[in-house]
């Protein structure tokens, strides 16, 4: 939680008002980040993939790096960054074939 944390602490406060997990139990200590960002935390509900589309779109996206045999301390947050500027510079369908980043930056300055 410290990690995530860390990294949503970085983003404009209209940018993580909530955040949404899986049921996975590394995210047991949800009481943390609430209280440490205010953020609302929402978990999906049991059986219901349809609840975290994004989520496992992004997980398949994910495995082209990070194959599920990975082992995560052998990361370096070097990699770690890379692969998610490669994930946030892909174009996606769903954004109108714009990419991640280029969505968050609209967003980001039509609030500011």
């Amino acid at each position: 939680m410290t990690g995530i944390s860390n990294a949503l602490t970085s983003l404009p406060f209209h940018a993580a008002r909530s955040i949404t997990f899986d049921r996975g139990t590394e995210f047991s200590a949800w009481p943390f980040l609430q209280a440490h960002l205010g953020v609302e935390v929402w978990f999906c509900e049991p059986q219901a993939p349809w609840q975290k589309g994004t989520v496992e779109n992004t997980n398949l996206r994910t495995r082209h790096w990070l194959p599920r045999d990975t082992d995560p301390t052998a990361l370096t947050n070097r990699y770690l960054v890379s692969i998610c500027d490669r994930l946030n510079a892909t174009p996606r369908k769903c954004l109108g074939y714009r990419t991640p980043a280029e969505v968050f930056k609209e967003k980001t300055l039509e609030i500011s």
